[in-house]
């Protein structure tokens, strides 16, 4: 394993929950883990259902960011949403999930973003920007994701110069400036 240089408290390694995978163990990660465990265990996703770890790449202004999506849920081969965690304040995360929805998938918007700290979530319609529901609880169990996806339309990615504005939101709120 490459050496990590981090502000984190490193414990070692732990084995990620979906793929098994040696990891950094840290406080986020730990609770990353718990997110997965989760969605298995409690809203009824299949492991392979859920992709973890995802990235979007930018470079604006010279500055290279790499946006990772914590997880991503793919239902019946339609991205439906993805899960992005982060300490602290969730509205502070908000736009950033929005435009990580709407760019990730090169075939359509991924209709739902979920940002969280581990306590608290919020749910988002990627296509309005609008908060959906709050808490945990808010986080919809595959049986729901299945019934939504039926009523959600499947929206085109953005194209020019919307893609570009959504991919520099993405690489201003994803910047690390903590150790700068």
């Amino acid at each position: 394993m490459t050496a990590h240089r981090s502000h984190h408290l490193i414990y070692g390694t732990l084995r990620d929950y979906l793929t098994g995978e040696e990891l950094t163990d840290t406080d986020d990660e730990r609770i990353r883990q718990e997110l997965s465990k989760m969605m298995v265990e409690d809203k009824r996703y299949h492991r392979d259902e859920l992709l973890p770890r995802l990235s979007i790449d930018t470079f604006f202004a010279r500055c290279y960011v790499r946006s990772v999506i914590d997880l991503t849920v793919r239902l019946e081969n339609r991205h439906i949403m993805i899960i992005r965690y982060g300490p602290g304040s969730l509205v502070s995360r908000e736009r950033a999930a929005i435009a990580a929805a709407r760019v990730l998938d090169p075939a359509c918007v991924i209709p739902l973003a979920v940002v969280t700290n581990g306590r608290e979530a919020e749910l988002l319609d990627t296509s309005t920007g609008k908060i959906l529901e709050y808490g945990l609880h808010s986080i919809p169990d595959r049986c729901t994701a299945l019934a939504l996806m039926a009523k959600m339309p499947v929206l085109p990615p953005p194209e020019g110069k919307k893609r570009e504005q959504e991919m520099r939101i993405l690489n201003a709120f994803d910047v690390e400036r903590c150790c700068i």
